[in-house]
């Protein structure tokens, strides 16, 4: 595992870290409290020192889950949340600032510590972001060591702009994979110049870009990528980057052949993201502990050729960005 610089107050993290709403055990079918604890030692075992969370994730249980990893780990793990989708007191109250730090202290209990290393707006409405006075309530806290930095995750590139225009900014979350590459071009230079960590998520399109997805494969009920698959929950753009499943898996077909030999797809998509210096660090889920293992195997591969890149840029320029649907 190799590691990445970070801004002040979070220091360096390693490349490839660990997405945790699937283990909320809602949204990605159920994973059990065995199997979330194992998946977390799994990444950690293999250098992961980068969790990502949220307080809505299982209404909290994702949040629990890490905190009870947390008691039995001697690994440093640098934790982050984030805040705004809570169901209650809901939108757009959560944007208030008593919810705001009553969110905060709520998360603060479920991970059992008692600063957050990183706490995000988790995909709030971009009139509120463009408002701005959610950054100065977080400042607030920020001051008060309730948390030691602060950052947002979002939904389109105008939002990222937005937010990159805010002081003490620490870390943007963002879609970012071979079937969005639309950062590259937006926000990339911009995040370097103002010191911004760029969290990636989705570095696999909802699996899509594992290449493991046929036409028959089929998902729980209470699994996103069944019920929000055409946006029916929310942003459409959370579930297979935007793409219809159809269309997604005749994509995945044009990307097989430039796989190289010796690695799957799925290596081939997270070191893709991880060959731009601008990430800091990809955030793939996994439901197993393998998949926990071999997500993070991706840091030790070399960088992928130049002409790979440029292929799968074409690819994504003539062949996919017309698909995407959502904001982005």
């Amino acid at each position: 595992m190799k590691y990445r610089e970070t801004v002040d107050g979070i220091g360096s993290v390693s490349e490839v870290g660990l997405g945790c709403w699937q283990i909320g055990g809602a949204d990605w079918g159920e994973v059990s409290e065995t199997d979330a604890i194992g998946i977390m030692h799994a990444a950690a075992d293999s250098g992961v020192t980068f969790f990502d969370t949220a307080d809505v994730y299982g209404l909290g249980r994702s949040e629990e889950l890490v905190g009870k990893f947390l008691t039995e780990t001697a690994a440093n793990i640098t934790v982050a949340t984030k805040l705004g989708r809570f169901p209650t007191p809901g939108w757009p109250s959560n944007f208030e600032e008593s919810s705001i730090r009553a969110h905060t202290e709520a998360s603060l209990t479920r991970l059992g510590v008692d600063r957050l290393a990183l706490t995000q707006l988790h995909c709030v409405p971009t009139e509120v972001l463009r408002r701005g006075d959610v950054f100065d309530y977080l400042r607030t806290l920020e001051h008060e060591g309730k948390i030691e930095r602060f950052g947002a995750s979002v939904e389109s590139m105008e939002e990222a702009l937005i937010c990159l225009e805010q002081p003490g900014l620490a870390s943007l979350q963002i879609i970012f994979n071979i079937f969005r590459q639309k950062p590259i071009e937006t926000v990339f230079k911009l995040a370097k110049e103002k010191g911004v960590s760029l969290i990636v998520r989705l570095p696999l399109a909802s699996g899509l870009l594992t290449g493991k997805f046929t036409a028959n494969t089929t998902f729980p009920e209470q699994d996103h990528r069944n019920y929000n698959r055409d946006g029916a929950a929310f942003n459409v753009g959370e579930t297979f980057a935007g793409l219809p499943f159809v269309t997604g898996l005749e994509l995945v077909e044009k990307i097989r052949p430039h796989v190289p030999d010796g690695i799957s797809m799925a290596e081939m998509a997270l070191r893709w993201c991880i060959d731009y210096d601008a990430v800091t660090v990809v955030i793939p889920g996994a439901k197993s502990q393998q998949m926990a293992a071999s997500n993070a195997a991706a840091s030790d591969l070399p960088r992928l050729s130049e002409d790979l890149h440029t292929a799968l840029a074409a690819l994504y320029e003539s062949q996919v960005k017309q698909h995407i649907r959502g904001p982005n």
